[in-house]
């Protein structure tokens, strides 16, 4: 059953059709569960019954236009979705890369053949699609990039290189890779293009990275030996594959703050549960302001990220420049959900360390938001140069 979610508040401006969604969500999510999940992510399956139920009740796609096979909602629909699994205790990072980054870039720029192809899929849950950019030698230095794509002969291009903490890969069915155009790069400037490969495309292979995330996504290395890539494979235009790239950047951080403070209310839920529950001294211990005021200033910080990331979630679906927004929500509501599931756990004492409670576990997913998808050094960056117009520090 849906567990009673810090999430269903009247803080944030949603309508009555997002109210539902989000109540919709919550009883599907809640219906598998914590427990459930936690099983998934300690043997390394992926909760495919869950994923499938959020894609068949049309969860998944519900910001896809309806001509490619989605719901024809926004980014603050997704991201609605993405909260309340976390909130119910099933934080899915695959919803954040195939829907949301893959998703919003194929509905934006891909061919009417790719669309065809992947979206509907992707909106149902049938397919995904991960997301590969990262490269060990470049790290957020996308200009970096030395995985490269050369003209092949007859037609299309052969990719060689390798990507670093490529996500859920082994579960996808397709890659969206960001390589070095040979064709149209010089030595002065890369320039990239983006392309989808069949995950088990000839010359494409990939091997699990040693990680302490406790997720049913596991992260890969993965390696590119001269693969044959068609003519219809590239998504866009040649040589603009980054600018392409940010059409599922900024709802990635959207994407991925909803993630956090799904994380930050489900342990707050269970911390303030607790803290009712756990008598010391003939007193619930909820009720020493040591544990009632860390817990409720946790609270206030995730309620400000979730009116943040909505406020930026909106403004992409209008068509405004959400880069500022996008940012400032991601870098607050990690460091939110941090702090919220810190302190829930400091509020279980030893339980808190115990996988039982649900919430240690989570500890690792937590901290990766504050360094992925965009480290808080490289937003704080963006924020200095475009919202302060300090001079560029990188």
């Amino acid at each position: 059953m849906a567990n009673a979610s810090l999430t269903d508040s009247l803080l944030l401006p949603e309508t009555v059709e997002q109210r539902s969604l989000r109540d919709g969500v919550a009883r599907l999510a809640g219906s598998y569960g914590r427990e459930y999940f936690q099983k998934a992510a300690a043997t390394g399956g992926f909760p495919q019954e869950l994923w499938q139920a959020l894609g068949d009740a049309g969860y998944l796609g519900v910001h896809i236009s309806e001509a490619n096979g989605g719901g024809g909602g926004g980014l603050a629909d997704l991201a609605i979705v993405i909260e309340e699994c976390a909130a119910q205790g099933c934080p899915m990072q695959m919803i954040v890369i195939s829907p949301s980054i893959a998703g919003s870039i194929f509905d934006r720029h891909a061919s009417k053949q790719l669309q065809e192809t992947w979206l509907p899929g992707i909106a149902s849950g049938e397919l995904k699609v991960c997301f590969a950019i990262t490269e060990p030698d470049a790290g957020t230095n996308t200009h970096r990039i030395s995985t490269t794509a050369s003209p092949r002969p007859g037609g299309g291009w052969l990719l060689k290189g390798s990507k670093y903490w490529t996500s859920g890969i082994d579960e996808s069915d397709g890659v969206l890779v960001v390589a070095r155009d040979a064709q149209l790069s010089t030595p002065e400037r890369s320039a990239l293009s983006l392309f989808v490969i069949p995950a088990d495309a000839p010359g494409l292979s990939y091997s699990p990275i040693d990680s302490a995330l406790r997720a049913p996504e596991r992260q890969f290395v993965t390696f590119y030996d001269d693969v044959e890539i068609e003519e219809d494979w590239l998504v866009g235009e040649q040589g603009k594959g980054l600018e392409q790239v940010f059409a599922g950047l900024n709802p990635e951080r959207v994407a991925a703050a909803a993630l956090a403070t799904g994380i930050g209310m489900y342990a707050i839920g269970r911390a303030a549960t607790y803290a009712n529950q756990r008598i010391v001294w003939n007193v619930p211990i909820g009720a020493h302001q040591g544990l009632s005021h860390p817990l409720a200033k946790a609270y206030i910080d995730l309620q400000l990220a979730r009116l943040m990331n909505h406020r930026a979630a909106t403004m992409f679906d209008a068509g405004m420049d959400s880069g500022e927004a996008a940012n400032m929500a991601k870098l607050a509501a990690a460091d939110a959900s941090l702090l919220a599931l810190d302190q829930a756990m400091q509020v279980h004492g030893g339980n808190g360390l115990s996988n039982e409670y649900g919430l240690s576990d989570l500890w690792f997913t937590a901290r990766m938001l504050k360094t992925a998808p965009v480290s808080r050094e490289m937003v704080l960056n963006y924020v200095a140069q475009h919202s302060l117009n300090l001079p560029k520090s990188y």
